[in-house]
């Protein structure tokens, strides 16, 4: 119903999880958004069964919503190189480290879906060198981490390692752009206090 405020909102205009708001910043009506926005969330939520809380958390600054989202198809969603489950280990293993509960659990169960793999996730946001990769994923997840933390001291070395271990520049290029674009999207989820939707919790398990 147009202009009608959903049932789940409540307070300062911000949806709750169990008592608490899923973002620290205001959560807009959907009804007042552009109608671009409106439809990107409208077609998650057909997707996936419901509306993940980043979409939420973004839309009350509609141009930064956009940049975000096509950014992020750009390194998530391009074909080709790193697979689908190998992008989301370098989410889930750098998010960890920045201790970004939204992106850990959101992506963990993504993981968990492309990589078949209930196991995986957990272990990655615990301890990386210790998860079932191969060893090209834990050269791949070494240099995403450098990337995540320590950006600066990068040398030659770091990309001649992975090009030792079978990557191409390119695949390289997207290991360093997943892995600084996250660590972004972490800062922002850990500003904001966004809280993972409960679906997640439960995905691929």
């Amino acid at each position: 119903m147009a202009g009608a405020r959903p049932a789940h909102l409540r307070g300062r205009g911000r949806p709750v999880s169990e008592g608490r708001p899923i973002s620290r910043f205001p959560i807009p009506d959907p009804s007042a958004l552009p109608e671009d926005v409106r439809a990107r969330m409208e077609a998650v939520r057909a997707k996936t069964g419901f509306l993940p809380n980043v979409f939420l958390a973004l839309a009350h600054r509609p141009e930064e919503f956009r940049a975000f989202f096509a950014y992020h198809d750009a390194l998530m969603e391009r074909p080709g190189g790193l697979t689908k489950a190998e992008r989301e280990m370098i989410v889930v293993a750098t998010s960890a480290a920045n201790r970004c509960l939204y992106c850990v659990v959101a992506h963990g169960a993504i993981l968990r879906l492309r990589s078949k793999n209930p196991r995986l996730a957990d272990q990655l946001a615990t301890n990386y060198r210790r998860a079932e990769i191969t060893p090209r994923q834990r050269a791949m997840l070494d240099f995403a981490m450098k990337v995540a933390l320590a950006s600066a001291d990068i040398t030659e070395a770091d990309i001649e390692a992975l090009r030792e271990a079978g990557f191409s520049d390119d695949e390289i290029w997207d290991i360093g752009a997943i892995a600084a674009f996250f660590a972004m999207s972490n800062r922002l989820a850990n500003m904001s206090a966004l809280l993972p939707n409960e679906e997640f919790y439960g995905m691929g398990r």
